[in-house]
């Protein structure tokens, strides 16, 4: 690693200064539903650490009270936390946009049925990614059969109007 302190003193760097805030990101927890060679934050299905409701109170408070713009939610996968749709609704019922990092695999699994139905009716932004565009990769990186069943959720919410600029 390069010490990056003296290059600023020789060569000058403009003083930072912190605007607004405009979006919070909250992780809500290390459970997922996959267990990607990737994961900078090795979550997975045997992870239990999930944010709490008394916190996600307080995620809400500090919303409010701050006038944030937009709630960036993030995990493992955070739709496995109980009190993800709740926070999505409270959220959204303060005008805050809400962003979902979705891995688009929960969307198929068993008691989330509804979920893309309820992001769609809620108005949150899906943001979802995959290593690779080849099936090969893909189940290489985040586990066999990921890369079928996330073409499937993509489906899933492409048929809820998700993937067209009007939406």
């Amino acid at each position: 690693m390069h010490a990056t302190l003296p290059l600023m003193r020789t060569y000058g760097f403009p003083a930072l200064r912190r605007g607004a805030l405009e979006t919070l990101q909250v992780n809500l927890g290390y459970k997922c539903n996959q267990s990607c060679l990737h994961c900078h934050v090795n979550a997975g299905p045997s992870r239990t650490e999930m944010m709490s409701r008394e916190t996600i109170s307080d995620v809400l408070v500090f919303l409010e009270v701050n006038k944030i713009k937009t709630l960036d939610i993030t995990g493992g996968a955070p739709e496995l936390n109980p009190f993800f749709r709740t926070l999505v609704e409270k959220a959204r019922q303060l005008g805050v946009h809400v962003v979902d990092r979705c891995n688009l695999t929960v969307l198929l699994e068993p008691g989330q049925e509804d979920l893309a139905s309820f992001l769609s009716k809620n108005e949150v932004e899906v943001t979802a990614s995959l290593p690779c565009y080849t099936e090969e990769l893909v189940d290489r990186q985040r586990g066999k059969g990921v890369y079928a069943r996330s073409i499937e959720g993509l489906r899933q919410l492409n048929r809820l109007g998700y993937g067209r600029r009007s939406s």
